[in-house]
């Protein structure tokens, strides 16, 4: 009786690390799949997108990983039309044209206000994140350059009323995508080296 119970016990262990194993080897996949399924989208249908989902976007793209944890990011999310007309400017009229637009912004300075050198890099992993998360939620999203062009940031700056030490890093239009876009293969071994150049 007790070898069979410990034959039991050591099954059951056996069946519930198998089936572990087998969700994480799911999860994996998802991810990797999500990464290399993630494209540019430039045209949105004129279904919403509910708060719930820019929020789900946004704790994605606040996960990102960020130079001493300073964390510089901060958004803006905007579904008003006019301010939309005026963050597209001459230059992009599909963020005039989305359900919803997140500007990613980066504060300027340190936590002891000082310059802070790795916002760009902080905000480029956040946009990352928040287009990845676009993708898993079948939304469709495009990054749209800001900083550093000037004929970008200062419609961005006026339209948004950011403040001195706020810089408009990029502007991403979200939306359920109205094409069938494709991810393209940018997999391109011969620009990887090992051990040096």
């Amino acid at each position: 009786m007790k070898y069979l119970k410990l034959a039991l016990v050591t099954l059951v262990t056996m069946l519930s690390m198998s089936a572990f194993a087998q969700n994480n080897q799911d999860a994996c996949k998802a991810a990797l799949d999500n990464i290399h399924s993630r494209k540019s989208v430039r045209a949105y249908t004129s279904e919403d997108v509910t708060p719930a989902q820019v929020e789900t976007i946004l704790k994605a793209a606040m996960a990102a990983p960020s130079g001493m944890n300073a964390q510089p990011w901060r958004f803006v999310v905007v579904r008003e039309p006019a301010t939309k007309d005026k963050l597209a400017g001459g230059f992009n009229k599909m963020i005039a044209k989305s359900p919803v637009v997140v500007i990613v912004c980066g504060k300027t300075t340190g936590k002891m206000g000082g310059e802070n050198k790795n916002w760009t890099a902080d905000c480029a992993a956040a946009t990352e994140n928040l287009l990845l998360a676009t993708e898993a939620l079948g939304l469709g999203a495009v990054w749209t350059a800001c900083y550093p062009y000037e004929d970008r940031m200062k419609p961005a700056i006026e339209a948004l009323g950011l403040p001195e030490e706020i810089c408009p890093y990029c502007i991403v239009p979200i939306g359920h995508p109205a094409g069938s876009d494709k991810p393209k293969d940018k997999w391109k071994p011969e620009n990887i080296h090992y051990e040096k150049w």
